[in-house]
């Protein structure tokens, strides 16, 4: 079982490693990408399991609203929103991205 989650989560990371700089997708977008369709949710555990310093860039994942996902008390929805404004993505009323125009686009994603 643990093997299992480790190659899917692996395939996810290679998703979000694809993703160009100052891009984003959604959790379901990763998940529907690496052949997981439905697996948002678990998008979103195997980017949390990353430890600090890695070169998965989990930062350009954001949720379907285009907004940085909060986590109660870990303050990682500032870090986010910084790296992506670094990388030229633009956040607009209530601290969502147009998804539109910073979206990664399909015919780019392969």
């Amino acid at each position: 079982m643990r093997r299992a989650r480790a190659d899917t989560w692996e395939r996810f990371y290679a998703v979000v490693r694809k993703i160009p700089r100052g891009r984003v997708a959604t959790y379901g977008e990763v998940a529907e990408r690496a052949g997981l369709p439905g697996y948002a949710r678990q998008v979103g555990w195997a980017l949390h399991a990353l430890r600090p310093g890695t070169r998965v860039p989990w930062q350009r994942v954001v949720n379907v609203r285009g907004a940085c996902s909060v986590r109660l008390g870990s303050g990682s929805e500032f870090e986010q929103r910084r790296r992506l404004e670094r990388e030229g993505v633009e956040f607009g009323p209530g601290g969502r991205i147009d998804l539109g125009h910073f979206g990664w686009p399909r015919d780019r994603a392969q």
